[in-house]
């Protein structure tokens, strides 16, 4: 794919993405600031990018630790375009399609760090259980996955004060307006640009269907049920969490 038409739609993708993220960008720095440390004393650390979508936090992984290694796993065949055409010159990473929702997906290991941001929530719980499982099997001891997702207080009165604090934020930041992810995923199969080299099926997005609404008390039980020494969020911002798992 032509590097500037991809760069314009990841740009496009960040816009959107903080319709419903506000803080996205400190939220990847909390993410990266926690890989960091946790990699502090590894030459070349191994980071996994979970659902990683077209790159947008392991260019910036890549960026702050430049001696890092970074898998980014996603099962879009079109996102995985816009990653690899995006990727920086100099950057170490490597994408491949993998399906989180089947089994055998993880064949690396041993692993520093994992991240996934805004994408484990497209697992339904029993599989979540499973990938939590997996991970914890391939970290080294110290290792470390951190998670950037909405998380759904089990307390409905903290549930709906989280909502308010995040629609609140949004407004503060001027990004209730920005473009919506249905109607992102509308402009990119409606460009001809891009008609000509994906199907009609990788241009409508295959992130859809179902979605779990778990709160940060369940992925807690799930991680320390999967073999987790540590688990606890480090950064949040009404139902956006930052959700740090010690192995």
């Amino acid at each position: 794919m032509d590097e500037k038409l991809a760069a314009d739609w990841v740009r496009r993708w960040d816009i959107q993405q903080e319709r419903y993220v506000a803080d996205r960008e400190e939220r990847f720095a909390v993410l990266i600031d926690v890989v960091e440390h946790v990699c502090r004393d590894v030459a070349e650390p191994l980071v996994l990018d979970l659902g990683c979508g077209p790159g947008s936090l392991a260019t910036r992984l890549a960026g702050r630790l430049p001696r890092a290694r970074v898998i980014g796993v996603d099962n879009d065949p079109f996102l995985l375009a816009l990653a690899r055409a995006t990727r920086p010159r100099q950057a170490d990473i490597e994408y491949l399609q993998a399906d989180l929702a089947e089994s055998g997906w993880l064949k690396w290991g041993p692993v520093d760090a994992a991240v996934s941001t805004t994408a484990l929530h497209w697992l339904r719980p029993e599989r979540l259980a499973d990938v939590y499982r997996d991970l914890a099997g391939a970290l080294r001891e110290g290792g470390a996955l951190v998670n950037g997702d909405h998380l759904y207080d089990e307390q409905p009165g903290i549930r709906d004060l989280a909502e308010v604090v995040k629609n609140r934020r949004a407004v503060r930041a001027g990004v209730g307006a920005n473009e919506e992810w249905k109607a992102w995923w509308e402009a990119v199969a409606a460009d001809p640009a891009l008609r000509g080299r994906f199907t009609a099926d990788e241009l409508r997005g295959i992130s859809t269907g179902y979605g779990n609404r778990l709160s940060p008390q369940e992925h807690t039980r799930l991680l320390r049920e999967a073999g987790f020494a540590e688990v606890a969020p480090v950064w949040q911002s009404g139902d956006d969490y930052v959700l740090t798992a010690l192995r």
